[in-house]
């Protein structure tokens, strides 16, 4: 479903409305785009909702008159949903942890071409100046003939 048809359902619903969802990949987004038309919007743990993973017919319209009766009985499992700050923080470090790991896959790969041509530098680390120093001296003719191979590591 588009963002436009979200909010479009958003504002068909009733200021007074509560909106029952259960947790799937996109429901943090969902949750952002009903918020301003209903009074709450809840995010149900399916795991722990056992009435739906145990019953005999699943169909969406089950599903959903489940979660609905659950909520109206006061039994429904809800999942915690982070403010903004939080969520924005947790964005962050997940972004922060893709860059490390790039950054470890590229200093692992420039290792790599340096053991390919027997040219390790004589400095602990790979990015002190010293290793820097030694890597700008080294005959980059054969840097570029393994950095340009398909594969660096043998």
């Amino acid at each position: 479903m588009t963002r436009t048809a979200l909010e479009g359902f958003g504002k068909s619903l009733l200021a007074s409305d509560e909106v029952v969802i259960e947790v799937t990949g996109n429901c943090m987004a969902v949750s952002r785009v009903l918020s301003p038309f209903v009074k709450r919007v809840v995010i149900a743990n399916p795991l722990q909702v056992k009435a739906i993973a145990h019953a005999h017919v699943k169909t969406d319209k089950i599903d959903a008159g489940t979660l609905a009766n659950l909520y109206a009985a006061g039994y429904l499992p809800e999942v915690w949903m982070p403010d903004a700050v939080t969520e924005r923080n947790r964005r962050l470090n997940a972004r922060r942890y893709q860059l490390v790991r790039h950054r470890t896959r590229v200093k692992n790969e420039v290792h790599a071409i340096l053991v390919k041509v027997n040219s390790l530098s004589p400095a602990s680390s790979r990015l002190s100046a010293t290793a820097r120093d030694f890597r700008r001296h080294l005959r980059m003719n054969a840097l570029r003939r393994v950095s340009t191979s398909p594969r660096v590591a043998a």
